[in-house]
């Protein structure tokens, strides 16, 4: 997790592409967090603040 969101927002780009997967940055209680986007439940509590696809 991480306070700073350009920091979250490039390591969510390297992992999409280092993975060749879709990665969803989100916060949840002020940090933000990185996951596979299959990885991610309708039942979370996140706000979502994008997803990273490798192919774009």
């Amino acid at each position: 997790m991480s306070h700073d969101l350009s920091l979250a927002q490039s390591l969510a780009f390297q992992l999409s592409r280092d993975l060749m997967v879709p990665v969803t940055l989100f916060t949840v209680n002020g940090e933000y967090g990185v996951l596979p986007s299959n990885e991610i439940d309708d039942d979370d509590d996140l706000q979502i603040v994008h997803e990273y696809s490798p192919w774009h």
